[in-house]
């Protein structure tokens, strides 16, 4: 059971540091900003974290170990269950929007002592007013890839070059060149939609406003998303962070729990870089039909395989053959460093990407919405660490997992090459962590002005 608020009055003494941090109520989102929460106070001795969640999010990860300078403080839901949300997507955007920031605002004048930095979701647009309305400042924090806020900040240029709103059945694969930051770039990986809609109106509302912020954090490594970053920072007039993949690089001390689990006993017993790891997310849903046909790719291919397919896995089981495993959920970065694991067919989520990247493993991409398009061409076509699943499958899996085979050893060799490039970045006197120092100087000593 979460401790009452009074507890983060405990941690924060007069002077130091008391940040209220506030996600998006979305997994990729709350991840990334707790594991970021995590290393400032790694760093920042007497900082107190505050980190605001719905009661929904609390249930999800409450119980979960964090450091004694972080606590929770929940709000009421925006909808009931995480499975409305996902079926009514854009009621839940909506609710977001509409319905989150008063009981943040309302938390935020209970809290004692008072704030001295939120550090916000950059699509919560009312959390930047919130803090100015207070004197309180703001960072935004951005947890995907540099490109989107890109697209987002120059939004008008598809609408002048008549790319939007558009027809994408019939223009999705025309190339869109004239984007600051990215390199040419098929009109379908850039909109997850051709049409307007009032879940994008809310989007380019957050990207008007971040400029009213103190700061913007984005969650990616410089050294691979540097064309995107430098326009972004030459876009605001506000400082800019890369504070590196917000996801947890190293593992708890003690995990011997996970020693216990079945998956890891099996991919114990296989092969090196044998196995091919499946995981299509946890929000957008893969038809069952679509899952059945992958099911059936995976056992002709007769390659080795561990399926994350949540409440799908018991039904999967029985189709996928015996080369593999079907498991309802694992601890995915445990699973990507294992020796093992040769390949990872991904939704292509940013967490994911920047996860599989780290272990230096290579990726079959399949995108299935928001901003998953632009990360598998950025997998695919820029970086050149996979290939993308379409049509023929079975021999594409076949033919990926076979280390003998020349375009698979280029490919791993290049994942290798980009892992050697994101961890030196990442590491002492890295621009992760120059970034990350920067932002705790600027912060602290914004404190001890106030």
């Amino acid at each position: 059971m979460e401790a009452p608020l009074s507890s983060t009055s405990a941690m924060a003494a007069a002077g130091s540091l008391h940040l209220v941090a506030m996600p998006y109520p979305g997994r990729g989102h709350v991840n990334s900003m707790m594991n970021f929460c995590k290393i400032l106070s790694s760093r920042v001795p007497d900082i107190a974290i505050t980190f605001v969640v719905t009661e929904e999010w609390l249930g999800f990860i409450g119980s979960e170990p964090k450091p004694a300078n972080i606590s929770f403080a929940a709000i009421p839901n925006v909808l009931p269950s995480e499975l409305v949300r996902a079926q009514h997507y854009s009621e839940f955007v909506e609710a977001v929007f509409t319905k989150m920031g008063d009981p943040c605002e309302e938390l935020l004048d209970r809290l004692r002592p008072v704030p001295t930095l939120i550090l916000a979701d950059t699509w919560l647009k009312w959390a930047v007013r919130a803090g100015n309305r207070r004197n309180i400042p703001v960072a935004s924090f951005w947890p995907m890839a540099a490109w989107g806020f890109s697209v987002l900040c120059h939004f008008h240029l598809l609408e002048q070059h008549g790319h939007f709103p558009v027809d994408l059945s019939e223009k999705g694969d025309e190339r869109v060149d004239y984007i600051p930051g990215l390199p040419p770039t098929r009109l379908a990986d850039l909109l997850h939609s051709g049409s307007n809609n009032p879940v994008l109106q809310h989007f380019l509302d957050a990207f008007k406003i971040v400029r009213e912020a103190k700061y913007l954090l984005l969650a990616t490594v410089y050294e691979v998303d540097y064309p995107a970053v430098d326009v972004v920072k030459a876009s605001l007039s506000i400082p800019v962070y890369t504070i590196g993949p917000a996801i947890p690089l190293s593992q708890p001390a003690d995990d011997s729990c996970l020693y216990d689990a079945d998956y890891l006993k099996w991919l114990d017993c296989q092969p090196s870089n044998s196995v091919l790891y499946i995981s299509l997310g946890s929000f957008f849903s893969v038809s069952s039909s679509k899952m059945d046909e992958i099911a059936g790719c995976l056992r002709d291919s007769g390659v080795r395989f561990l399926w994350v397919a949540r409440e799908e896995a018991s039904r999967l089981r029985e189709l996928c053959g015996d080369r593999g495993i079907v498991v309802p959920w694992c601890d995915q970065l445990r699973v990507l460093t294992h020796s093992s694991v040769g390949g990872f067919w991904t939704h292509c989520g940013w967490n994911s990407i920047l996860e599989a990247v780290f272990m230096g493993v290579p990726m079959l991409t399949y995108p299935i919405a928001m901003d998953q398009g632009r990360n598998a061409s950025l997998v695919v076509e820029d970086w050149k660490v996979g290939w993308r699943v379409g049509t023929g499958i079975t021999e594409l899996v076949r033919k990926f997992m076979d280390l003998e085979d020349d375009e698979s050893r280029e490919i791993r060799r290049q994942a290798k090459h980009l892992q050697e490039v994101f961890r030196q970045a990442i590491g002492k006197d890295g621009s992760t962590e120059t970034n990350i120092n920067s932002f705790i100087r600027d912060i602290s000593y914004c404190n001890d002005s106030s």
